[in-house]
């Protein structure tokens, strides 16, 4: 593995921010990874939602060692053990799932590779810190909100979260999620949106990347 999963928290921790996408053409994945990469991220989730997923990733994993050597490569929407194991050894380098589970917390504990389970009760946040989860992903995070955060945060403030879902590119909603205790954000469509893919807007991407990071340092100082 490429990178431990201590070295995937502290950069977690360090830019606070994982962009997360897919598409179905490898060249196309490559060209927003690189976008990213420039733009000063350093950590990349890729979903994995449509057919042929996973071959797209071994291209872009392989990719990344050449081109963006510092980039953490991982892997999301993924639902049994079975996937995670396939795109660990792949080179995924951290897994993150819609919903709490067991046989994949074992997988990755087995590798000692980070896992992002999506949690939506103080229960599921301690189940998953009892199975040696480093930082829980709150999921949808638009439906829980910032408030939700904070108030887990109040009784467990070792706690580190990962809101996906309802984080945008705007300073004031950033201030909201990292405000009330967030580590860092996952953000889809609202950073790498429909028009930038479709247009090839790459420099525009990379320039919207290094916006969000420079907002979240402001933030977070």
């Amino acid at each position: 593995m490429r990178f431990s999963r201590i070295e995937v928290v502290l950069q977690m921790e360090a830019t606070g921010l994982v962009p997360l996408f897919y598409h179905s053409r490898p060249e196309v994945a490559q060209r927003v990874v690189k976008a990213c990469y420039d733009g000063g991220a350093r950590l990349l989730e890729f979903t994995h939602r449509g057919l042929f997923a996973h071959e797209v990733f071994n291209e872009l994993s392989k990719y990344c060692i050449e081109h963006c050597p510092g980039m953490i490569l991982g892997v999301g929407s993924v639902s049994d053990a079975g996937t995670a194991s396939h795109y660990m050894n792949m080179g995924a380098c951290f897994v993150v799932t819609p919903a709490f589970r067991e046989d994949i917390a074992r997988v990755c504990n087995r590798r000692k590779v980070l896992w992002s389970p999506g949690c939506g009760s103080l229960t599921e946040i301690n189940r998953a810190e009892e199975l040696g989860c480093e930082v829980v992903k709150l999921f949808p995070g638009e439906v829980y909100g910032p408030e939700f955060i904070k108030s887990v945060k109040a009784p467990q403030p070792w706690t580190k979260i990962m809101p996906t879902g309802g984080v945008d590119t705007t300073e004031e909603n950033l201030k909201g999620w990292f405000g009330a205790g967030a580590t860092c954000v996952g953000m889809g469509s609202r950073l790498v949106t429909k028009d930038i893919v479709e247009n090839r807007q790459y420099g525009l991407l990379e320039e919207k990347v290094r916006e969000v990071l420079e907002i979240i340092k402001k933030i977070k100082k």
